[in-house]
């Protein structure tokens, strides 16, 4: 073979290079049967959830207590959220003294799977649009889980009204993988061909508590970090266990 030809065939026989032209194909012919064929799904399946997050034991994240749960009632407002598997709790942790910054834990946990969008909601941009600005982005890694810490201040702050700031975190989990951020989350969906099926979870916190005068007060850096590492410890281990799916298992050939 002419070296000309040598690299020709190098060119056009690249892996990348022939996924693309039966794609292109597929499409074209109406075809998505054959990329089934050949083991690469485009048309993902839902993957349902072991136990609906509504169902998670309570008993089960100890000392934490539930306090309050909050259902989105404008059916708008769910739409924009995508889903209908979501939880909005607040959690008080019962070993800190009454008056700690990290007494209040406002939790929301969501859960995507099929052909899921690419990850509009995220606090970034939820919390910018009700009237806060971010002043900080950083990325941390507590109990082996990647993660955003992002700080937020009031955009209005002035002489009458104090300038405010607070933490909120978040990550995924994603087709069995954790995701510390929606830039990861969307490549690990983008890289998913092989598998019939497609989920994400984001988890997201904030630690907080209400002053005598019904004010709100918040956590230190040291604080946020050592409090999300408990409430991780606590946390994680249930939707494992009893309510993501099992990533491994939904992907064993039968």
């Amino acid at each position: 073979m002419s070296q000309k030809m040598n690299n020709i065939f190098k060119i056009y026989f690249q892996p990348a290079f022939v996924l693309c032209v039966i794609t292109l194909a597929a499409a074209v012919m109406g075809m998505p049967a054959i990329i089934n064929h050949l083991g690469v799904f485009f048309i993902k399946l839902p993957l349902p959830l072991k136990s609906s997050l509504d169902n998670i034991d309570k008993l089960l994240l100890r000392p934490y207590e539930v306090v309050h749960e909050y259902k989105i009632e404008n059916p708008k407002v769910e739409e924009e959220l995508g889903t209908k598997d979501y939880i909005q709790w607040e959690l008080v942790d019962t070993e800190v003294p009454a008056n700690s910054p990290v007494r209040r834990c406002s939790l929301f946990i969501t859960y995507y799977t099929g052909n899921p969008d690419q990850v509009p909601h995220v606090p970034e941009e939820c919390y910018t649009g009700g009237g806060n600005q971010q002043i900080g982005s950083q990325t941390l890694e507590l109990n082996g889980i990647p993660l955003k810490k992002l700080t937020f201040g009031n955009k209005k702050a002035n002489l009458w009204s104090a300038d405010v700031k607070f933490d909120v975190l978040y990550f995924f989990k994603v087709n069995g993988e954790y995701a510390g951020g929606r830039d990861e989350c969307r490549t690990y969906l983008q890289a998913n061909l092989f598998s019939k099926y497609s989920y994400f979870s984001k988890v997201e916190w904030k630690f907080y508590n209400i002053s005598s005068i019904n004010t709100a007060i918040y956590p230190n850096k040291d604080e946020v970090v050592k409090a999300s590492e408990k409430l991780l410890s606590v946390l994680a281990p249930v939707l494992e266990k009893n309510h993501w799916p099992d990533w491994k298992k939904a992907n064993e050939k039968k």
